[in-house]
């Protein structure tokens, strides 16, 4: 089995969810609060992980503007939970570098009026553990 079919069962096992029963319908982007920042939206997460396309995701900063607020999950018709997608392509990266992405002294470099402060406090709960 290759490296990115293993990735992608992870991934699939670590979020819990079949990306297989989206339909892409697109809600799940619409809903998200910062969707317009991020490089792949809620809904191309998942279409990604489907075709197990996991690398770009890896490399993207997409994985730390999520809010994870769960508005995409509360908006999914199927079920899908397209949050939980990102988080588990987020451990993934995490696990694979071994070492947290935000840590407590770049936080006054990131402060920024246009980012919502929920984005800075949940990635620091997150990833200073």
């Amino acid at each position: 089995m290759s490296f990115s079919n293993n990735l992608k069962e992870n991934v699939i096992r670590s979020a819990g969810v079949d990306p297989k029963k989206c339909m892409k319908c697109g809600k799940c982007t619409a809903t998200c609060p910062n969707g317009n920042e991020m490089e792949y939206k809620p809904h191309q997460f998942v279409y990604m992980v489907e075709k197990g396309d996991i690398e770009p995701l890896m490399n993207t900063d997409s994985i730390y503007k999520c809010l994870s607020c769960f508005a995409c999950v509360e908006r999914c018709p199927r079920g899908v939970e397209p949050a939980k997608f990102i988080e588990a392509v987020r451990v993934a990266k995490i696990r694979k570098q071994g070492e947290n992405h935000l840590k407590a002294d770049m936080i006054p470099d990131l402060l920024d009026e246009d980012l919502p402060q929920q984005a800075i406090v949940t990635a620091f709960r997150k990833y200073s553990k």
